[in-house]
C-alpha cells in the first residue's frame, strides 16, 4: 500500500527535483543582450563563489554595445554578475537557461532590463531594494550620529530583513533569490546575521529546501552549516521542561535537528534515529482524515519496520490530552509542539500546511518531502 492518498492539503511550495541534468556538459547558458554608452569598455561575467569571484569570460564592446556569453550549467543554481568597472548586475543561472540584460553605461547597476529569467527577475528586485537601502542608511549615518543614528539604522535593516523574509525567502526558500537575498550586504556586512535567532530561522528554511533539491551542491553544505552552527550560537531550547542543550550537544548532522517530548515525556531526538530510514511526518490528529492516514501509515510501518523503518511523527496538535489519546497505540515515535501551528520546528522545515513529510536516509540527510514522492511505499524500499 502506498501513502499516495495521504497527500491532505499538500503543499505546492516546492518544484520536482530537476531529472534533466543528462548529459549537461554538452548543453550551455546564454547571457546576451546590449549595453550602450559603453564602447570601448570590457565588459565582464564573473562567477561569485562562495569565497571567491573568478572570471570566466569577457568582451570588449562596441558602438551598439551588444554581447553574448554562454557557459557550461552547473547541476545547481549559480550566480554570475556581468561587470563593467563598479557597475554590477546580478544574476543567477538554472540550468540551460538563456538570460537577456538590456542597460546603458553607466547606469547600468540601476537601470537594466531582464528577460527569459524569473530568477533574475526577482534578484534585480533585491538588488535595487538592497541599494535603496545602503542609500537611506547613508543618509541617517550623515544626519543622526550617535546613539540616535545607530539605533534608527537598526530598526531600517530589521524591517528590511522582516520584508524580503515574507516575500523572497519563506515563499519559495528553494530558489536562487532566497540564496542571494540571504548574503546581500550594506556598507560591507551581511544584513543577515547568522548568530541572530530569528535570520537562523531563514538559513535554516533554505539550508532544508536546498538539501532537497540540490543535496550534492557546495552551496547546500554551505548554508547547511550555516544553519547548524547558527543553532549552536543561539543554543536550542528544547520544550521538555524548557532544558537548555549547550552547544556541545548539538550535532553536525544532514538534518536539522528536533528534540521534542514524546507521548510518555521523554525527550526525543530525531538525529538518535541514524542508521535507519525515518520518516519525518508532520500531523495534526485533529483533521477529519487523520484516521485514514494513520491507518495507511502503520499498514507501512509493520511492512518496514523490522528492516530499518522508523517514523518520527510531530503532532501540532492543541489538545495535549486528546493527542496523548490517539497516540498511544502507536508503535513508533510520536512528539508533540506545544507551539502548535506556529513551531520553530516547521519553519525550519518549510511546512507552511500539514500533513506534511520528509524521508530521511540512514546517514541522516533529507532525500524527499511530500510533495516530490509519487509512491511512498517504493521510495522507502530503495533507501532500505
Amino acid at each position: 500500500m502506498t501513502m499516495n492518498t495521504l497527500k491532505i492539503g499538500k503543499l505546492g511550495a516546492l518544484g520536482l527535483v530537476a531529472l534533466t541534468v543528462v548529459a549537461c556538459s554538452q548543453k550551455k547558458f546564454n547571457v546576451e543582450g546590449t549595453i550602450t554608452e559603453a564602447q570601448d569598455s570590457m565588459l565582464y561575467l564573473e562567477n561569485v563563489g562562495i569565497e571567491e569571484i573568478t572570471k570566466i569570460d569577457s568582451v570588449k564592446l562596441g558602438a551598439d554595445g551588444t554581447f553574448s556569453f554562454s557557459g557550461s550549467p552547473s547541476n545547481s543554481p549559480e550566480f554570475y554578475r556581468l561587470r563593467i568597472h563598479n557597475q554590477i548586475i546580478n544574476i543567477s543561472i538554472d540550468s540551460t537557461e538563456t538570460v537577456g540584460i538590456k542597460a546603458s553605461y553607466p547606469t547600468m547597476i540601476t537601470q537594466y532590463e531582464v528577460t527569459g529569467s524569473e530568477n533574475c527577475q526577482k534578484i534585480k528586485e533585491l538588488a535595487l531594494k538592497q541599494i535603496e537601502l545602503q542609500q537611506r542608511c547613508m543618509e541617517v549615518s550623515r544626519a543622526l550620529p550617535g546613539p540616535q543614528g545607530r539605533d534608527s539604522l537598526m530598526h531600517m535593516v530589521e524591517a528590511y530583513k522582516d520584508d524580503v523574509k515574507r516575500n523572497f525567502i519563506y515563499p519559495a526558500p528553494e530558489k536562487p533569490c532566497a540564496y542571494f537575498a540571504l548574503f546581500q550586504t550594506v556598507g560591507g556586512l551581511l544584513l543577515f546575521d547568522q548568530s541572530n535567532h530569528d535570520d537562523v530561522k531563514a538559513f535554516g528554511a533554505v539550508a532544508t529546501s536546498w538539501d532537497i533539491s540540490y543535496p550534492d551542491a557546495i552551496r547546500t553544505q554551505n548554508l547547511h552549516n550555516i544553519a547548524i552552527n547558527g543553532m549552536k550560537n543561539d543554543r536550542i531550547v528544547q520544550y521538555n521542561n524548557q532544558t537548555v542543550l549547550e552547544a556541545s550537544q548539538v550535532q553536525q548532522t544532514g538534518i536539522i535537528n528536533v528534540s521534542l517530548p514524546d507521548n510518555k515525556g521523554k525527550a526525543r531526538q530525531l538525529t538518535d534515529l541514524k542508521g535507519k530510514v525515518v520518516l519525518l511526518d508532520f500531523h495534526l490528529f485533529a483533521l477529519d482524515d487523520s484516521p485514514k492516514r494513520i491507518l495507511a501509515m502503520r499498514e507501512l510501518y509493520n511492512k518496514f519496520n523490522a528492516q530499518g523503518f522508523e517514523v518520527y511523527q510531530v503532532s501540532v496538535d492543541n489538545d495535549e490530552h486528546f493527542w496523548k489519546q490517539q497516540t498511544a497505540a502507536l508503535p513508533w515515535i510520536c512528539v508533540r509542539d506545544p507551539q502548535g501551528v506556529s513551531s520553530q520546528v516547521l519553519v525550519n522545515y518549510n511546512v507552511s500546511s500539514v500533513p506534511d513529510y520528509f524521508l530521511i536516509d540512514r546517514d541522516n540527510n533529507l532525500v524527499k518531502r511530500m510533495s516530490q514522492i509519487e509512491d511512498l511505499e517504493a521510495e522507502i524500499r530503495r533507501l532500505l
